[in-house]
């Protein structure tokens, strides 16, 4: 809980350090001039400049300071408060002084990152401090909340990354729920042969993962489960959960019976769409949970697989349950989609010879719907095209958009390695096949993948590097040679046109964010330009949310291989495992307060807050704010009519001093 303590009486003695921010900031505003003229403001009693007031010397210099001359206010100007407030919060805090009476002014980003001149930029920068000065003098000592946090974590996503994460907390001694959308575990690894660059079975590590985690006390673990409600904050979730039955349980002794008994068949979305399963099914041997699970979109419920099993493990009648759990953080493993081509896109959807990375994928798969034979329409290939970025690196007018009318102008980054992996799979079995890359340009950004890129040279691949502003077009020969003739530019030769005659083209199709947005809304999470979840800093805090207690793991936030998913999901286990071992979490104190003499009971603050933190107290006929849900967004203070409610940290006194001393014309000397 924040408190306020009366330090009235207190003499302010303001003391301001300005950061040389290794030239960030020097070789654009007079530092020097603008600790001289802030020395000249009343209560500052120090003012000085330093290279890096964030290193150990700097940290160290104001902790001397603080001592030394009695300072009881610190204002440090320098780069981003998002990357070092709470850096100098810690140093007050270490000196002795209340961490709240402290002030960060952004000279970096607000002031020599956008401003040319010398003079003005320097002009500014005193303009903002002497504002901090203002503001500061009103500051008074606040005491962080703190809030006992519940020992367990929520992973939502059953996905390697999940699984990681579940495995790991669990390692650590906390106690794991594990919420998969789908009836089974795997995610898109499910789907892969080979992991490149070891070549290892995608599948048979997930099944040694799963095994781990599945045989893990502390995890409990949730399929066919929708969540659809959570609230609390860091510490304290409660998120309800609903399960949607299977329609099988443990007692079907004879899964095949009631499989091959459905008359009701779909297109296998584990296949890509490159087959059909039935109504109950499982998408490959060694699934978990190794039953059949019936897709209720598809199930007419006839009975005939229960009658094909004389009734014994399947029940059609089975209803949705709903259950709370109660969890101290929670983990984001919620994965990703691949790219989905448009129809017509470089002859998908009209030429069945034009498939997706994914599909070949599958089809190379020895579990696949060919048993690893490389047949399209039932024909041997003799050759292919590959043709990149397939959803990735779009231009705006140029690119076919997608149906919201956005385009997808940023890297897949796995899609290269990914197509000249399968390249190598191809080469290997089948040495006489022609293959032609199509590319804009070759991102093997990994440790060996580079080497998939010199195989393919070796083994007589052709290259053909097209203009992102000309892309190749496929259309149907009419030569009846080979099905399709492939249109390019070739940049590498000074655009000569080229046709090539190929049996396929496979797509290397990128990465899209899977669809959360009813978490989104739910967590408040904050969403990147290309719609993947942002983390708070991708260098100092990459695997975090905003929102406190909400965790990043793997491919939601960006597009990764399984190498980086997998230790992406152990960092967020990490310090997900971290905070819950602390046993309490300490929040900033910066929450609203209903002053009950100044309150009408009128209930604006109950309409504008967003996060449900004001209630009526019908007795008294006032407002009343949950400290523990309030975050201090400031929305209730602005919008109170009868000015009943104030923010800590942003007292009416502050923001007006503050604001008096930006516009006066003193603050620039």
């Amino acid at each position: 809980m924040a408190s306020q303590r009366n330090d009235a009486g207190d003499q302010a003695r303001i003391g301001v350090f300005i950061c040389h921010c290794g030239g960030n900031v020097s070789d654009v505003v007079d530092v020097e001039r603008v600790a001289k003229e802030i020395g000249k403001k009343p209560n500052v009693v120090h003012s000085c400049t330093h290279m890096f007031m964030c290193s150990d010397p700097g940290q160290a210099l104001i902790e001397e300071k603080i001592k030394e001359m009695g300072l009881n206010r610190v204002i440090v100007a320098a780069c981003s408060p998002t990357l070092h407030q709470l850096t100098f919060r810690r140093t007050l805090d270490r000196a002795g002084l209340n961490q709240f009476l402290f002030e960060h002014v952004n000279v970096r980003e607000q002031v020599s990152w956008v401003v040319e001149d010398r003079e003005e930029a320097t002009r500014k920068a005193t303009r903002l401090v002497s504002a901090a000065v203002g503001r500061i003098r009103h500051l008074v000592p606040l005491d962080k909340r703190r809030i006992k946090i519940h020992p367990a974590a929520l992973v939502l996503g059953g996905g390697v990354a999940g699984l990681v994460a579940a495995r790991n907390l669990a390692r650590r001694g906390m106690r794991v729920n594990l919420v998969e959308q789908t009836p089974f575990l795997g995610g898109r690894m499910a789907q892969l042969d080979k992991l490149f660059p070891s070549n290892e079975s995608a599948r048979e590590l997930l099944c040694k993962l799963i095994h781990q985690v599945i045989h893990q006390p502390l995890i409990t673990v949730y399929t066919n489960a929708q969540v659809i409600e959570s609230e609390g904050i860091v510490g304290d979730f409660r998120t309800k959960v609903r399960l949607i039955p299977r329609g099988v349980n443990h007692h079907l002794t004879y899964a095949g019976n009631a499989i091959a008994a459905c008359p009701e068949e779909t297109i296998s979305e584990f296949n890509f769409g490159l087959t059909k399963r039935k109504a109950i099914y499982m998408p490959y041997p060694g699934c978990y949970p190794q039953m059949p699970a019936i897709d209720w979109r598809s199930c007419t419920k006839c009975g005939k697989c229960a009658a094909a099993v004389s009734g014994r493990g399947i029940s059609l009648d089975d209803q949705p349950t709903e259950i709370e759990i109660k969890s101290g953080v929670i983990v984001l493993a919620t994965g990703y989609d691949p790219y989905e081509p448009l129809y017509g896109e470089y002859g998908y959807g009209i030429f069945p010879e034009v498939l997706t990375l994914q599909q070949l994928v599958r089809i190379l798969d020895e579990e696949g719907p060919t048993g690893g034979r490389l047949l399209i329409n039932n024909k041997p290939v003799r050759s292919m095209a590959f043709i990149h970025c397939a959803g990735a690196r779009q231009y705006e007018g140029i690119n076919m958009p997608q149906p919201d009318g956005t385009v997808n102008d940023y890297c897949a980054r796995t899609c290269c390695t990914a197509a000249l992996h399968n390249i190598d799979i191809i080469k290997q079995r089948y040495p006489d096949i022609r293959i032609f890359d199509l590319y804009q340009d070759i991102r093997t950004y990994g440790r060996g993948h580079e080497d998939y890129y010199e195989k393919a040279s070796e083994h007589g691949v052709i290259f053909l590097r097209f203009d992102p502003f000309d892309l190749p077009t496929v259309r149907h020969d009419t030569q009846e040679q080979t099905p399709l003739l492939v249109k390019t530019r070739d940049l590498l030769t000074d655009r000569l046109e080229m046709e090539i005659p190929v049996d396929v083209v496979v797509l290397a199709t990128g990465v899209v964010p899977h669809d959360i947005s009813e978490l989104v809304d739910m967590f408040k999470c904050a969403v990147g330009y290309d719609n993947f979840l942002l983390e708070v800093h991708p260098k100092l805090r990459p695997v975090e949310l905003a929102v406190s207690g909400v965790f990043l793991a793997g491919s939601c936030q960006g597009p990764m291989d399984t190498t980086e998913t997998c230790a992406a999901a152990a960092a967020a286990a990490s310090k997900a495992a971290a905070l819950i071992a602390q046993g309490q979490v300490e929040m900033d104190p910066f929450i609203a307060k209903v002053n009950e003499e100044k309150c009408t009971g009128c209930q604006t603050c109950l309409s504008v807050c967003p996060y449900s933190a004001i209630t009526r107290d019908e007795r008294k006929g006032v407002a009343v704010v949950n400290e523990a849900l309030c975050t201090g967004c400031g929305t209730c203070a602005a919008a109170c009519p009868s000015n009943a409610i104030h923010q800590f940290g942003f007292t009416d006194d502050q923001i007006l001093s503050e604001v008096e001393m930006l516009l006066s014309d003193s603050a620039v000397g």
